[in-house]
Formats: C-alpha cells, structure tokens, sequence
C-alpha cells in the first residue's frame, strides 16, 4: 500500500491520529457539557439549609431533605431486596449450571429480556402488584420493590459476568487445597469478583437513583418527611422532573436538586468502593489465616 509523505510525516498516519484525537475530544466535550451546566446553576443554590430544609411553594423555595431521605430509603429498599437474588443467580448461572447446556442458555436469555424492557412497563407492573394487588398503595416500599425488579437483571448478570472472570484456575486452585465447593466459592472466587461486584453494585445504584418513570407510578408524589417506608416519598428524579415541567420559577432549584443527586451518587459510590476494599482485605485475610 503506497504511503503518502509531506516533510517527513506519514500523511495516513497523521489524519487518523487527528480522527482519534477528535473523537475522544468531542466525547469528553459531551460529558462536561452537561456537568459544567448542572454545576454552573445548581452551585447558585446548593448549600447546607437546601439540604437540610423542607420544600416549600411547591419547591420553589426551600430544600430538598424530605426527598433526599425518600430517596435513601427507595434505593436502600431496592438494594436490599436484589441484590440477594442477584447474587443466586449469579451463582447459580456459573456454579449450578454447565455453562454450554439450556437451562443456563435460557436463563442468560430471559435476563437479558428483562433488562430490555422500558422502565414504565415495570412501573405498570409494580402499580397493579405491589401499589394495588399487595395493598401497599403508593410508598417507599411498593417504589423500591419495583425498581429491585428492573434493576434485578441487570445486577444478575453484572454478578455472573464478574464470576465467571475469576477464572477456572481459581476454582481448581481451590479444589487442589481441599477446600468444599462452598468454600471455594466464598474464600476464593468472591473476593476474586467483588471488584466486578462493586461495579455492578455501582451500576444498579446509577440506574435507581435516575429513574423516574417507575416512582411515578409507585412511590407517590409526596414531598412530606416519610415516618416509615410505607409513606408516600418523592425521590430526587422524581422531584427534578416536577420543578422542570410543572412548577413555573422551580428552574433553579431543579439545579440544585439535579447537583445533590449527583453528589449523593458520587458518595454512594465511594462508600461502595471503600466497602468493596475493606471486605476484599477482610475475606482475604480470613482465607489466609485459615490455610
């Protein structure tokens, strides 16, 4: 392939260096766009009696705490109902399953189904199962329920990919100490995961805290402070979309909302991270002192 030259430089060379440069250029700019836009508006009114104080005028004063607490509360809900369920199917897809045969194959399949399916569907779902059939009405629990279904298999499969990538030394590295398959499940290939775990811990929080679609239909509207999780509770989304559509001069503080929901997820990741780490040295360390 004959090669252009202009004063030394490979002329092909030089243009998809440029092209590349360019791409990811534009794909950073695309990023802090956004963020610098949120920040620019959302520091005008970001401050500690925002945090701490109740909405008013219909949140076009005041703060945002009965929401923040609504909103801690759906996804602790969420997390608490899913991830155990995640983490057995998980398990189940790499340990209980041959990998290659159907039911496994079927498994993956309806995951994947799921994951696919528009948030307002679940939000339907958990408005006829949870809010109606169940009599939970509109609440914290009935909102976290249904996004613990929508982010279930995404989670699942997060936890089944991180699994698999310990590898099949680790698992005949345990074999070969004697160590009982359950052993060699918790004392070998979980702490070899739990980076993977962490980021699909991380990934399902993003989806929980953004969504808006399902709590609409769940949780209720209510920006009163929740007394326990079968109250009514707006979440931070929920609130953001309300200001912006429904409530002239509620701009602003939309901002400030949408800014605390970044920060609340950017110290839900760090505690996960910091979690992730301290039981990695933990189980390690357990793993060790016991060969």
């Amino acid at each position: 392939m004959r090669r252009f030259h202009v004063f030394g430089f490979d002329v092909r060379d030089f243009v998809w260096t440029f092209v590349m440069y360019g791409l990811t250029l534009t794909a950073v700019a695309m990023l802090l766009w956004p963020l610098l836009t949120v920040f620019g508006n959302g520091l005008q009114v970001l401050s500690w009696d925002f945090l701490l104080a109740s909405p008013e005028d219909a949140g076009r004063s005041g703060g945002i705490a009965p929401i923040l607490v609504s909103t801690l509360g759906i996804v602790l809900v969420s997390l608490t109902a899913a991830l155990p369920l995640a983490f057995g199917v998980a398990v189940m897809l790499t340990e209980g399953f041959n990998p290659a045969g159907w039911p496994a194959t079927i498994l993956r399949c309806s995951l994947d189904i799921l994951a696919g399916i528009p948030s307002v569907v679940f939000g339907l779902f958990g408005l006829s199962l949870f809010c109606r059939q169940l009599e939970l009405g509109y609440s914290i629990l009935a909102g976290g329920l249904t996004l613990a279904c929508m982010i279930l298999p995404t989670l699942a499969r997060s936890l089944a990919f991180s699994l698999e990538s310990a590898g099949v030394a680790h698992r005949a590295g345990g074999a070969a100490l004697g160590l009982s398959k359950q052993s060699v499940l918790w004392h070998v290939m979980v702490p070899v995961a739990l980076p993977g775990i962490c980021a699909g811990v991380v990934l399902a929080l993003t989806r929980a805290l953004a969504e808006t679609a399902v709590l609409l239909f769940t949780s209720g509207y209510s920006d009163r402070m929740p007394e326990s999780v079968l109250d009514s509770g707006r979440s931070v989304s929920v609130h953001i979309y309300d200001l912006s559509t429904n409530v002239p001069g509620g701009t602003l503080n939309a901002y400030g909302s949408a800014l605390a929901l970044l920060l609340l997820l950017a110290l839900l990741s760090f505690t996960v991270h910091a979690l992730t780490r301290w039981m990695q040295r933990r189980m390690t360390g357990n793993t060790t002192r016991s060969l």
